[in-house]
């Protein structure tokens, strides 16, 4: 493939990529905007209009938000490649390290990191303190979101930059499979951070107590134990420092797994309804997702470093991507900057996937609660996290790893109590 060639399919992906984007969103804004007036007939009873209104004006504020994010996204990306501002970042790194050495790789793609933290910055910022404030959502004061992004800056040097610098010497020092090594190298990292995330790092960021509800403690303990899942601890963060919307995870791996409530869902719910969003979790960990998950992810992220490896090897590669330095740190750089434009058209899959699970892990719920329990739960989470009841089909297909609220509802009132 010559040069010219591969510029102009990539700006062809990116283009349709971009395109298809924005035109989903703006189906999901007017269909959703079109629909403001009328509370479906599933929720009729238990959201008020005002509710619904509040959800639909959300969507819509975060829609086009996310519209603008996109289109500058896109045009960050041509200018990082074919506009040559990677090139001209390469060359002003050369004047520290020289080209190609171990410290001008790590500083290169740190440069192209920190660039790309400062272009997403204002995106955050509105909506955190304009699009979360104003629909009452927002807790993050300027000093915590000060705080929080000095704490990650420090987690990115002190682990990122290691991070890559190991990269980098594998892909210099391994030979022509050196990708299997960094595919290794990748897991084992991710496996450590499961391992140490929970103790150590979310910490840094929250508070996080025992929790001492005794009744509801004894409701979950049974729910385990009935389920055959054991777990560290039961645990309440803090989520009301940063934000109003509520939640409930697993997080650690083995024997470090612990079971987390943001203390606004518990808050919001009532214990039953709190054990059986609960069970809802535990059936993901019943059907085994995230190993299946893994098993799907681990093979594929092999077969793109294999690609990487291949395309190391080709200068077409390079200058079709604006860059005329062929080292290993622009080829990971311009590698993972272009991947999204052509991986695009997966997103509808993972989408589709992931909602299979979410009907699997309800099936479960219901089987050890109450089906009625979780709709209750999940009417509840849909009106005070103003989650639109009207997503747009087309655009719910693409991007909602959730199944839309009424199909959802729909399907669990089927299950037998």
């Amino acid at each position: 493939m010559s040069a010219a060639s591969f510029s102009l399919l990539f700006v062809l992906f990116l283009v349709a990529s971009t395109a298809i984007k924005s035109g989903l969103m703006l189906r999901q804004i007017r269909h959703v905007a079109a629909r403001r007036g009328t509370v479906p007939e599933p929720f009729a009873g238990s959201i008020g209009l005002a509710a619904h209104q509040r959800a639909a004006d959300y969507t819509v504020a975060r829609m086009r938000l996310a519209g603008v994010e996109t289109l500058t996204g896109a045009v960050f990306v041509l200018a990082l490649t074919l506009g040559g501002a990677l090139q001209a970042v390469h060359g002003l790194v050369a004047r520290l390290w020289p080209a190609g050495s171990l410290l001008h790789g790590v500083t290169l793609l740190a440069c192209i990191a920190l660039a790309s933290w400062l272009i997403e910055l204002p995106f955050s910022l509105y909506r955190i303190f304009v699009v979360e404030k104003h629909f009452g959502f927002n807790r993050m004061t300027p000093a915590l979101f000060l705080s929080d992004t000095v704490k990650e800056g420090l987690l990115a040097t002190l682990v990122g930059l290691p991070l890559l610098a190991a990269v980098l010497w594998l892909m210099g020092a391994m030979g022509e499979y050196w990708w299997l090594w960094v595919w290794a190298f990748w897991l084992a990292f991710n496996l450590l951070v499961l391992l140490v995330w929970p103790t150590f790092i979310a910490p840094l960021f929250n508070t996080f107590t025992p929790l001492s509800d005794d009744a509801l403690k004894s409701r979950v303990e049974a729910l385990l134990q009935r389920c055959g899942f054991k777990a560290k601890g039961l645990y309440v963060m803090d989520g009301s420092r940063r934000s109003a919307h509520g939640n409930a995870y697993f997080t650690g791996f083995g024997a470090a797994r612990r079971i987390v409530f943001f203390d606004t869902l518990l808050d919001k719910l009532a214990p039953a309804e709190v054990e059986a969003v609960l069970a809802h979790e535990l059936g993901h960990f019943r059907h085994r997702h995230i190993l299946k998950r893994l098993a799907v992810l681990a093979p594929l992220s092999l077969a793109l470093l294999a690609l990487l490896g291949w395309l190391v090897t080709q200068p077409w590669f390079f200058a079709g991507l604006g860059a005329h330095s062929q080292d290993t740190a622009t080829a990971l750089a311009l590698f993972f900057i272009a991947l999204p434009a052509f991986t695009f058209p997966l997103g509808p899959l993972m989408s589709h996937w992931s909602r299979r699970h979410e009907f699997e892990a309800d099936a479960y719920a219901a089987a050890q609660t109450r089906a009625a329990d979780l709709v209750a739960a999940l009417t509840k989470l849909y009106r005070d996290n103003a989650s639109t009841l009207t997503p747009d089909p087309l655009y719910s297909r693409f991007f909602d790893s959730h199944p839309p609220a009424a199909i959802r509802i729909a399907r669990l009132q089927t299950l037998p109590e």
